[in-house]
């Protein structure tokens, strides 16, 4: 099989590069997640694990199917391969032609779709949460019905990126979901407090879709400035084109398997006893933060630079071979010590987010059972978003789609079981059904991975993480997990803001220290770069 990717610079310089590109992309996301947290803080003080929240939460989920199908999940699979080849071979003219019918298509598609699943809304809730019923079925279906507009625009915005990535702009296209935070926040502020609970979710909805207007909005300029005046062109005659549409299907399930297997999670959550879709949600939240700094940043800045090149898969298989563990012990140098602050400090963290208004310290330790579950499969969600970029730039959509589809499959089979049965047979309490509906996407998680890897190594070789860089991350990360459980039981009496941040600080300074004394490279790089930025503000320079 041949691969249009090629060497074209040194690995050092093309690292460089990435790093870089990756920095920007994980500085976007920061800003759009720490909204994002701030959001959920607001919202859980309004509605704490109310069925109002768990309503809301579901009506999200719905809509955004849509997003997560057709969004950027896809279009990063598909899209910006094709588009940052034409790109990077000088082909600027049929790169916008593309672009331009793309993003027609997308429009047209979504329109009829948005349409579709307002008609349709009655018939999605009793896919996606057949447990709902009575006054939360109805609050539920009115508020699907008014968001499915604003997600819909949030593909095009989806688009944006993609156009933005190719062209090497990275940080806006990841820090535009801040205005989507805001507006929510927005919206909760000024009504909160003068409105029950439903009504008030019905004013959260109408503040997604302004938010979704001004995330599309505010990107759209620069699209325009990169591929020209926009003109409808609903046509497929190119042969990138046809690339595109091609490799879209089985980017859907590919990229966007968390997504698809968290609506089978709240159909079984729906289930579950009230407020579990809305603690699955909370942790949801704080479970994708490394995730998406971590192990998106990395994936999603290395993709359009391997896919910009041509060559052969004998030419390309060293160097991107060398790349992929370089970012892996990036990843795992965070995510690591992430699995460990997790389990051991999960409540903490849950707390110190959340504990306000009608979110109570019960309500936290359910989320941290929720959390605890999802971390099982962290490392292997991070890292399999590494390999899942690489196929991408080999064309090769149609090899993590079949993975992805057997992870769906057994996040289900393995949800239902660790949900009810076993939580029956063990004689525990309904409400632990969470933690095996939780862990279950974990198990499925390190298959998929599994899976990856073993494809990946047959093309281009043996890669992975060495044994000794594995001890050394958990050996660090063990140490601070200990040191930190130790005082977070004296801390017990403290506000939990005051007592989180507390205990995640001597965490942070323990693993790093830790990390500096077993000799990881990682953290003498971060010592490096802060040194560097001293110097050069200490001179009155910038560092380039």
């Amino acid at each position: 099989m041949s691969s249009r990717i090629s060497h074209g610079d040194s690995i050092t310089a093309e690292n460089g590069k990435s790093g870089k590109n990756a920095v920007l992309v994980g500085a976007g996301i920061f800003s759009s997640r720490v909204l994002g947290i701030v959001r959920e803080r607001v919202f859980a003080y309004y509605f704490g694990g109310s069925d109002a929240a768990d309503a809301f939460k579901a009506a999200l989920k719905i809509p955004n199917l849509l997003q997560n199908l057709f969004g950027e999940g896809a279009l990063s699979a598909s899209f910006i391969p094709v588009y940052a080849g034409l790109l990077g071979a000088k082909n600027k003219e049929e790169a916008d032609r593309t672009a331009r019918a793309v993003g027609s298509i997308l429009a047209v598609a979504m329109a009829l779709l948005v349409l579709a699943g307002i008609l349709a809304t009655p018939l999605l809730i009793g896919l996606i949460a057949p447990g709902f019923t009575g006054e939360k079925r109805e609050a539920t279906i009115g508020m699907v019905r008014i968001l499915f507009p604003g997600v819909g625009i949030l593909v095009l915005s989806a688009w944006c990126l993609g156009v933005l990535n190719s062209h090497r702009k990275f940080f806006l296209p990841y820090a535009a979901p801040v205005l989507w935070n805001l507006s929510i926040i927005g919206a909760l502020a000024g009504f909160g407090g003068r409105l029950q609970s439903y009504p008030l979710a019905e004013i959260a909805a109408w503040g997604a879709v302004t938010g979704s207007l001004m995330q599309f909005g505010v990107q759209l300029p620069f699209v325009l400035r990169l591929i020209g005046r926009f003109r409808f062109q609903l046509t497929t005659a190119s042969e990138h084109i046809r690339a595109v549409i091609k490799n879209f299907i089985p980017g859907v399930a590919t990229r966007g398997v968390n997504q698809i297997s968290g609506y089978i999670d709240t159909i079984i959550a729906s289930f579950l006893p009230m407020g579990s879709v809305a603690a699955m949600s909370y942790a949801q939240t704080i479970y994708l933060l490394p995730v998406s700094l971590f192990g998106m940043s990395i994936a999603n800045a290395e993709l359009p630079e391997m896919a910009s090149r041509t060559g052969t898969l004998k030419t390309i298989a060293g160097p991107l071979r060398e790349r992929l563990e370089k970012a892996m012990r990036r990843v795992a140098f965070f995510v690591v010590p992430s699995v460990a602050a997790f389990l051991a400090l999960g409540d903490s963290i849950v707390n110190l987010l959340y504990q306000t208004g009608k979110f109570t310290r019960a309500d936290g330790l359910y989320v941290w059972m929720a959390l605890a579950g999802s971390t099982v499969g962290l490392l292997a969600a991070t890292l399999g978003r590494l390999y899942m970029s690489a196929f991408w730039a080999l064309r090769d959509t149609r090899t993590p789609f079949r993975f992805a589809a057997l992870r769906v499959a057994l996040t289900a089979g393995l949800g239902w079981l660790l949900a009810f049965p076993v939580p029956a047979w063990l004689g525990l309490p309904a409400r632990a059904g969470l933690i095996g509906l939780t862990v279950s996407a974990g198990i499925a998680a390190w298959i998929e991975f599994a899976l990856l890897r073993a494809a990946l190594n047959r093309r281009i070789g043996r890669t992975g993480l060495p044994l000794a860089v594995l001890a050394r991350l958990w050996g660090a990360a063990l140490c601070a997990a200990g040191a930190a459980f130790a005082l977070k039981q004296w801390t017990q009496a403290m506000p939990p803001l005051a007592a989180g941040s507390i205990v995640l600080a001597l965490f942070g300074a323990v693993y790093f220290t830790a990390a500096v004394v077993l000799k990881l490279p990682e953290a003498a790089h971060i010592i490096g770069a802060v040194r560097t930025r001293i110097r050069f503000r200490a001179s009155g320079k910038n560092p380039k």
